[in-house]
């Protein structure tokens, strides 16, 4: 009995140990334009694509399994294996379109952070410069332990925002809001397909294996234990955003408008709502700003061959031109829904990768993937990358 406890005791303290990067990945996944492809969900189909936002736990899990696995096994990070591994060019052909795309994310972002602070009354001219500035002092000269405890308290603030504006909203009745569960109608086919590229996006691989080897965790059960808490956790963020947002209707379509979006909200949840509301957007956003920095900024480094500890100048150049955006060009609501589609083919190559090394057992050693957790993986990505293919079916009917 005693030592039962102890071993109990002993895994605890491993799990407490080691747990952070596997987390943070996945509910920075849970972003401004992830939050705004599932109020579009709720907004116009209802409860339709709940049971899908719950299925993608599963490849959500699988894929990043296989990168913090990686992360694990190797204690390094993506864009450097796959440079030892195969080449420089491999490496920067990996990372790179990575990066170019993770330019419109952090837009995205950007964005977010000024609807929130427009939901609270203040003009995103004059507040995103002050949030710029404090997203760069963020990481300078900092460890990545101190940045991740950090992340790790506006994780919370972001679970417990959208939380409370379900709680204010109150749970829709399902009868008037259950339309049905599966049609072949393009707009229903497109958004499935950007709620599909939601779910997993190229930094997230890269940021999980590099955080991971950062951290330098060793514990195989505690990173799947924590890849699967965290994938869990990430879609039903998601089903908790959709389900707050059931009955906007046609607000969150087109042109965004926060003065609109505030009405709607006062009008299904109360007064305190659009502020609620409004801290989540602002916290998710701003988390998934440095995480999506970072990982980006990584992978590029690692594949240059520079390794972790210069990652600041890629980070510094590829944010300062999306700052400008929203700035000026608010209204990129269908960006944001576009650019879910656009991630699943960017995800294709650094997938393909993931599973390569996964498999290699000169690389992966005892933690190779065996043939079932490979065929997982494979039908995991298969189905992420086929929602792109049938976006692109429905864009053109």
């Amino acid at each position: 009995m005693v030592s039962r406890e102890i071993s109990g005791l002993d895994r605890l303290r491993t799990f407490a140990h080691s747990f952070g990067p596997a987390w943070i990945v996945m509910i920075a996944d849970v972003e401004a334009a992830s939050i705004l492809t599932a109020a579009a969900d709720g907004a116009i189909y209802g409860y339709s694509l709940v049971w899908f936002l719950m299925l993608l736990t599963v490849p959500l899990f699988l894929i990043q399994e296989a990168a913090g696995r990686i992360g694990v096994a190797t204690g390094k990070g993506l864009g450097e294996i796959i440079r030892e591994n195969y080449s420089r060019r491999t490496a920067l052909l990996t990372s790179v379109p990575m990066a170019c795309t993770d330019i419109l994310s952090y837009v995205a972002e950007f964005t977010g952070i000024a609807i929130g602070f427009q939901l609270l009354g203040l003009a995103p001219i004059l507040i995103l410069p002050v949030i710029y500035v404090a997203y760069l002092l963020f990481v300078w000269k900092r460890g990545y332990v101190t940045v991740e405890r950090v992340l790790l308290a506006i994780s919370a603030v972001l679970i417990v925002s959208y939380a409370g504006s379900l709680f204010l909203r109150g749970l829709p009745p399902v009868r008037e809001y259950m339309y049905f569960f599966w049609s072949w109608k393009p707009d229903f086919l497109y958004l499935m397909a950007a709620t599909a590229g939601a779910v997993v996006m190229p930094f997230m691989l890269f940021y999980q294996a590099s955080a991971t080897a950062e951290k330098q965790v060793k514990s195989l059960w505690s990173m799947r234990l924590e890849t699967l808490t965290g994938a869990v956790a990430s879609e039903v963020g998601m089903v908790v955003i959709l389900l707050a947002t059931i009955g906007l209707n046609g607000t969150l379509l087109g042109t965004i408008s926060p003065e609109k979006l505030s009405r709607a909200l006062s009008f299904l949840a109360g007064p305190y709502a659009p502020y609620i509301f409004a801290m989540g957007l602002i916290a998710a956003s701003f988390l998934a700003l440095v995480v999506i920095s970072l990982g980006s900024a990584w992978g590029v480094a690692e594949a240059i061959g520079w390794g972790r500890r210069r990652f600041f100048w890629i980070y510094l150049i590829e944010s300062l031109p999306a700052l400008l955006v929203p700035m000026f060009f608010p209204d990129l609501f269908n960006l944001a829904i576009d650019m879910m589609v656009l991630f699943v083919f960017v995800l294709l190559v650094p997938g393909v990768m993931v599973g390569l090394i996964a498999r290699k057992k000169q690389v992966m050693g005892k933690l190779t993937s065996t043939f079932g957790w490979s065929v997982a993986y494979w039908l995991s990505l298969t189905l992420i990358v086929a929602s792109g293919f049938i976006a692109l079916v429905a864009a053109f009917i």
